[in-house]
């Protein structure tokens, strides 16, 4: 697997901000952590940029002059599906949900540490790389999911799971390092045509979370975006 460490010959990372001191404060510690920063500073030069020169990740703002943020989203997610982190000051949890169900892969509030931010683009990039591997296996930790033979172990020994604890495990992990929402989840474990809502997922995580971590009070793969979904852990 590709090494995401600090100093590694990372790509071509593209800000989309329209605020100098963003861009300003973020280019130095991203160019040194190994990527090549690339700007824009409205959607339609995001859009050019990353269709004449593919971008490793997108750090995207909502609040764009030209074009609202999640229509940017919805844009690059027609031929490309190059992580976007979502870097905005709208803190509303529809914002973040919408932006997440359009696919960008994260959402982080301005202000942000840049510490944080690399974090949260190492986790994006690996599970990009876990999703795109062709492998027919998910491994993280003591976690290990066999896709073909619906098998699940953890440190060596299998856990059985009911149908719909296997597809929530199952979505989390194609989206390994993402934000998966209530919505996607229901969707993808109960169909379209349903009454289910959120409480019916967050009782389903619990009995989940239940056979697979040690300590399901203090969880360190199945983890909660509150008020928005979940994700599962892939960073180191």
């Amino acid at each position: 697997m590709k090494d995401y460490g600090m100093g590694a010959d990372l790509g071509r990372l593209l800000i989309v901000d329209d605020e100098p001191q963003i861009v300003r404060a973020l280019t130095p510690a991203l160019d040194a952590a190994g990527f090549t920063v690339a700007t824009a500073d409205t959607g339609e030069a995001a859009l050019a940029q990353l269709a004449s020169e593919p971008s490793e990740v997108v750090i995207l703002d909502l609040g764009l002059p030209d074009m609202d943020g999640k229509d940017v989203i919805q844009r690059i997610r027609e031929w490309s599906d190059a992580p976007i982190i979502v870097l905005s000051a709208r803190d509303l949890e529809s914002e973040k949900i919408a932006a997440l169900d359009l696919g960008a892969d994260d959402f982080v509030n301005k202000p942000v540490g840049v510490g944080e931010l690399l974090a949260r683009i190492r986790a994006v990039l690996r599970g990009r790389e876990r999703r795109f591997s062709a492998q027919p296996k998910f491994q993280f930790g003591e976690l290990e999911v066999n896709f073909p033979a619906r098998r699940v172990m953890i440190q060596g020994e299998e856990v059985r799971l009911t149908p719909r604890e296997y597809q929530l495990l199952r979505i989390l992990a194609g989206h390994a390092g993402r934000v998966v929402t209530h919505k996607q989840i229901i969707l993808a474990v109960w169909g379209a045509d349903t009454n289910a809502d959120a409480q019916f997922v967050r009782v389903l995580m619990a009995q989940l979370r239940q056979k697979l971590e040690a300590n399901p009070s203090s969880p360190e793969l199945l983890m909660t975006e509150p008020g928005i979904g979940y994700r599962l852990s892939c960073d180191d």
